[in-house]
């Protein structure tokens, strides 16, 4: 009698591994399709423009502090490794475009030094400004 109980629980064992890998191969394409936006890792008090316009295509961020301090990535990057960070980015992403979001107290020169360097990277980029009243 006990063999005949065992000989029925085995039959009724579903093998799961085959549905396991199926959903791995499942998480891995959506990670590794999915594109991640880098935010910039500080607070910037935008200025206003009347002229503004929405941009809804996912871009890399970098923010100019009032101080001239440059953020990439949620981490204070040295403005000559902008240049370089973004090159590598846009070989990774042939289409990569960046959104400079300067404090409206931050200094018009650190914010010429910075464009400079996103022309030198060959990247297009906006700065993003808040809608005027």
């Amino acid at each position: 009698m006990s063999r005949f109980l065992s000989q029925q629980q085995d039959e009724a064992a579903i093998d799961m591994t085959p549905m396991l890998d199926v959903v791995f191969i499942m998480l891995i394409f959506f990670i590794v399709s999915t594109s991640f936006v880098r935010e910039a890792g500080i607070d910037v008090n935008r200025p206003s423009a009347k002229t503004s316009e929405g941009q809804t295509q996912s871009a890399v961020m970098i923010a100019l502090s009032p101080e001239g301090e440059v953020w990439l990535d949620r981490k204070a990057t040295d403005l000559r490794m902008v240049r370089p960070t973004l090159e590598r980015l846009r070989s990774e992403q042939p289409g990569l475009s960046v959104v400079v979001q300067a404090d409206s107290k931050s200094t018009t020169g650190d914010l010429v030094k910075l464009i400079d360097q996103l022309r030198l990277a060959g990247v297009k980029y906006t700065v993003a400004t808040r809608d005027g009243e």
